[in-house]
């Protein structure tokens, strides 16, 4: 089976507001607490493949002013995430709700298990009531939601249980397809882009482009982008596209690992892959000679496919940096195809 550029930019391309992977364990909390009779929760439970676990554990959630954990995720998105907004189940915390999520937890209500030999992305939520019990599973992809239960009863046709890559399967054949195409036939495919898709990719452009504003203007977390910003502005360094480059993707990464309130159009699961494989792009059009703005976002499709490809031979979590060895490499080619490389 064949697809499409579009069948890839809907399975590999979606926002995300913070890492994915706390967003992933808030996903399923606040799914299993969807189907909860009632909203009086008296325990979480929740259980983890080691790459969720490890990429989980100390990177802030949006909404939390730089509060992390995997217990708090979890208690966050069971008390009040957003079930339909996936990746972004976060967006309705506010500050009622992170007092109530840290009472909880500190009654001892949250538990955490890491399951040492399971492989690919696995989270089970696990949501007691007073008298009814609820479960979701997310299994291969951050949002892909593939069981929803409530006392021991599964859901067959729940509204949460269909999303743009929940459909597991669909997205299985994709990357074993993805994984024998050649440079030649990903760059072919382009040619299949259409106003939608365009439109679709200009809005992943202007989300990672305000957070990197955003870590230009306040310098969160590690504040790397805005020190190289410093840096030139102080002589000490010289901004060319390579420098430009690494001042936007830095900043915007500093803005989102600190759990900055604003959405990241993600890349094969990962946010930073998507500031990666979008951000060196718009860096780069500005020192070179191209008068067809189309081309810029082309070739933002391209880092995208490319990532993709890359992904699908190393897995969605991998031991190595996926914004290095994936999303990188999905800029450069990018980058080459918009200056016309061969």
């Amino acid at each position: 089976m064949g697809f499409t550029i579009k069948d890839i930019l809907r399975l590999e391309v979606t926002p995300a507001l913070g890492c994915t992977e706390p967003a992933a364990v808030g996903l399923a909390a606040a799914a299993a607490a969807a189907v909860l009779p009632e909203k009086d929760l008296s325990a979480v439970e929740v259980w983890l493949d080691p790459g969720i676990y490890k990429n989980a554990s100390g990177v802030a959630i949006p909404g939390t002013r730089g509060e992390y954990g995997i217990n708090l995720a979890a208690a966050l998105g069971a008390m009040a995430g957003d079930a339909d907004l996936r990746l972004e189940v976060f967006k309705p915390i506010e500050a009622e709700a992170l007092r109530m999520a840290r009472d909880f937890i500190n009654a001892g209500r949250v538990r955490v298990n890491l399951l040492h030999d399971r492989k690919g992305i696995y989270v089970r939520a696990r949501i007691r009531g007073e008298r009814d019990e609820a479960e979701a599973v997310i299994e291969n992809a951050h949002d892909a939601l593939t069981s929803l239960s409530l006392n021991g009863k599964a859901f067959k046709d729940h509204p949460l249980l269909s999303s743009p890559s929940g459909d597991t399967g669909r997205l299985r054949e994709l990357e074993a397809w993805l994984a024998g195409r050649t440079l030649e036939e990903m760059t072919l495919m382009l040619d299949g882009l259409d106003g939608d898709d365009m439109a679709f990719i200009e809005e992943g452009l202007r989300c990672n482009l305000a957070l990197a504003e955003h870590g230009l203007k306040f310098g969160p977390g590690l504040g790397i982008g805005l020190m190289l910003e410093r840096l030139v502005r102080e002589g000490l360094l010289k901004k060319d596209m390579i420098m430009q480059a690494r001042i936007l993707t830095s900043a915007a990464s500093d803005a989102r690992m600190s759990g900055v309130k604003l959405p990241a159009m993600s890349s094969a699961g990962s946010g930073n892959h998507g500031l990666t494989a979008i951000l060196p792009i718009w860096a780069v059009k500005d020192y070179i000679f191209c008068d067809d703005p189309s081309r810029v976002l082309r070739s933002m499709a391209l880092s995208h496919v490319l990532t993709g490809f890359i992904k699908a031979h190393t897995g969605r979590l991998s031991a190595v940096c996926g914004c290095s060895v994936a999303a990188g490499a999905g800029a450069a080619g990018g980058i080459a195809y918009l200056m016309n490389g061969t």
